[in-house]
């Protein structure tokens, strides 16, 4: 006969790490799992590594920006054969033809980073704006994700009755604010990711206007995908530790 389970003893939660920014919300983070994986990591990398490697030892634009290109599809290809979701591969696709355009027209092998510094900028600016106005992004992320706020559940929401008294679904993405502690936790969260744009727009941005594309391939790489990984976990465990804190 087993033993019971004992109320003061934490169960092991049969629920695998999500992928990406789902991992949030989750009560265990795997950085391989939030990353998709080594396929989710090749699909991230592989792009952008062929083309510095490219540029490097042909010293030709041309070249490099076709290798890139034939390296992102190939990535699509193998999952629409497979049969596997495309949709992050499709987003790297998408990404490596905006630079490879943005490049191809200017001449200029730098500009094929341009697309991402503006994006980062981007970034930055919209989540700084949020701190300032005390409605920091990343609590909206959270709690929306521990709503169960869904796509489907954003359209069921949309086609509620008017004279539904169940409560919103959407009560959850306002709630928090009132709360000071939670605040402070969100804010601290969202800081992290400004950090991270921030430090990409710091070491990449005086690479691009010099021109240097070995290094600045080379940084694209490192603060990509391995900093994204480190601040998504360091986000997971700023915003766990209330919940944990709460079960307790």
């Amino acid at each position: 006969m087993s033993e019971p389970a004992r109320p003061d003893v934490p169960q092991q939660s049969d629920e695998a790490p999500a992928r990406g920014m789902r991992a949030l919300a989750g009560e265990e983070f795997s950085a391989a799992q939030a990353v998709g994986g080594v396929r989710g990591l090749v699909e991230a990398v592989l792009p952008g590594l062929v083309f510095v490697v490219a540029f490097v030892i042909f010293t030709d634009l041309t070249i490099p920006l076709i290798a890139s290109v034939v390296a992102a599809v190939v990535l699509v290809v193998a999952r629409l054969v497979q049969r596997t979701p495309v949709t992050q591969a499709l987003g790297g696709l998408l990404g490596i033809a905006i630079g490879v355009l943005w490049a191809w027209r200017s001449g200029e092998a730098e500009n094929y980073y341009a697309g991402g510094l503006l994006l980062n900028a981007g970034y930055l600016v919209v989540l700084l704006a949020t701190i300032l106005v005390r409605r920091p992004a990343v609590g909206y992320v959270v709690e929306a994700l521990r709503a169960g706020l869904t796509p489907e559940a954003v359209k069921a929401e949309a086609n509620r009755a008017p004279d539904d008294e169940a409560p919103s679904a959407f009560a959850a993405l306002t709630a928090w604010r009132d709360d000071p502690a939670k605040m402070r936790t969100y804010a601290i969260a969202t800081w992290l990711w400004v950090g991270l744009f921030g430090l990409r727009l710091a070491v990449k941005t005086p690479l691009y206007f010099a021109g240097d594309i070995a290094w600045l391939g080379t940084f694209h790489l490192l603060l990509g995908v391995p900093l994204w990984a480190l601040v998504l976990y360091l986000t997971w465990y700023v915003v766990r530790r209330p919940r944990a804190s709460a079960a307790a």
